[in-house]
């Protein structure tokens, strides 16, 4: 790409935004973690379907404000748009804390569309870093920022636990009022941030239609294989906690697990981009989705507690290779004056499927139970492991080209 930083400045965009990504991404695993558990808390009885639903309003939050945010950083950068995604969730967070407080359910589903917004900003952090970076550091790239998630994986779940005191006699709140200061941090760290602005904005000189995109089987398997990953980790995950707590865990077993799941997510990165590197995107795309039905395979086998935390490790793991796979397989088929365009659409397409299961998951819980959960995902995960393949295989077969040709 034209627009790639010479490398050292490429790697310290890319630890920069790694550094972001590990303290402002804190509200996810609290969203995640909690966000069926306060549901629950705050409905009735006979409305407990309903207690997932905050989960999928955070999940909303980045299909709602993928295309806007996209834009806004193609007019104003990436740096500023990042900033203002701090403050969007700043002010998420406060929104939740007062819908806590109040007992106000759809208050705190509101604010947790919020906080769900500020991620569509800082789901862009991968793309910017791939944008900035030469070719053969991509992957890495990729991986690096990726990898802040290790550091959200121990704090959201540690101020989920910790931040309780701050609001005396509210326990549930604290943590998200903690995560203001935690915004305002990310803004500093984003004030350091470096990387090439945007091309201009040329009338009649934005690249290809989107539809044609739509049309290149080669585009198509790379979202099918971000969709599938996501999603399904987003359907098991999200109905996860409630299943521990009904087979008799506490609430505790269910954080703790969430926590090793967070951590499963991110940790491969350290090392995924080198995986890319030595086994192609497609070959570790298809063995993150096997993963995860390895992951709905532990949990079909029993309800242990060590089944249900083997299980979300193992669904993390999965998710790290089929998404960040998945992402440089995207990163590679568009043109620099293309590349916010082709973003916005991904994001939008891959966050309104995994809105969809996440907020289907409770419903499918209570509905059918812990069994059809995890039965969902084989289907899934056999017809995207069937076209990676059969892609790569025509790739191989095909003589070489330019990858945005």
């Amino acid at each position: 790409m034209t627009t790639a930083l010479p490398l050292p400045q490429a790697r310290r965009a890319a630890l920069l935004l790694a550094l972001a990504s590990a303290i402002g991404g804190s509200a996810g695993p609290i969203a995640i973690g909690t966000g069926g558990l306060v549901g629950a808390a705050l409905l009735p009885h006979d409305q407990m379907a309903l207690a997932t639903v905050p989960v999928s309003a955070f999940i909303l939050g980045p299909a709602l404000a993928s295309i806007p945010a996209a834009m806004t950083m193609r007019r104003i950068g990436r740096r500023n748009g990042f900033m203002i995604g701090t403050a969007f969730g700043a002010v998420g967070a406060a929104i939740v804390t007062a819908g806590i407080m109040s007992d106000g359910f759809w208050l705190y589903c509101l604010g947790m569309v919020f906080l769900g917004a500020a991620g569509a900003f800082a789901q862009q952090y991968r793309f910017a870093a791939a944008d900035a970076s030469p070719p053969d550091f991509r992957p890495r790239a990729i991986s690096w920022v990726m990898a802040g998630g290790v550091v959200t994986g121990v704090v959201g779940p540690q101020l989920a636990i910790h931040a309780q005191p701050l609001i005396p006699g509210v326990p549930l709140a604290g943590p998200f009022l903690a995560l203001v200061a935690l915004f305002a941090l990310t803004a500093i760290v984003l004030s350091r941030l470096n990387v090439p602005p945007p091309p201009p904005v040329v009338q009649g000189a934005t690249g290809r239609p989107l539809l044609s995109f739509l049309r290149k089987p080669k585009f198509l398997i790379a979202l099918l294989a971000a969709v599938s990953s996501y999603a399904l980790m987003s359907l098991v995950m999200t109905a996860t906690p409630l299943a521990m707590i009904e087979h008799h865990h506490s609430h505790a077993d269910a954080q703790t697990g969430i926590q090793w799941h967070v951590i499963a997510m991110f940790g491969p990165s350290f090392f995924t981009g080198s995986l890319i590197a030595r086994f192609g995107k497609p070959g570790i795309a298809a063995a993150g989705l096997l993963l995860i039905a390895a992951s709905a395979t532990v949990a079909l086998l029993g309800t242990s507690l060590w089944h249900f935390w083997i299980a979300l490790i193992l669904l993390g793991v999965g998710w790290n290779f089929g998404f960040i796979a998945s992402t440089a397989m995207v990163a590679e088929l568009y043109r620099p004056e293309e590349a916010f365009r082709v973003q916005a659409m991904n994001e939008f397409i891959l966050f309104s499927i995994v809105a969809i299961a996440s907020f289907s998951s409770g419903g499918i819980l209570v509905a059918s139970g812990w069994t059809v959960v995890n039965l969902l995902v084989y289907p899934v995960v056999a017809i995207s492991v069937v076209l990676i393949v059969a892609q790569a295989i025509i790739d191989r077969n095909t003589p070489a080209q330019t990858a945005t040709a």
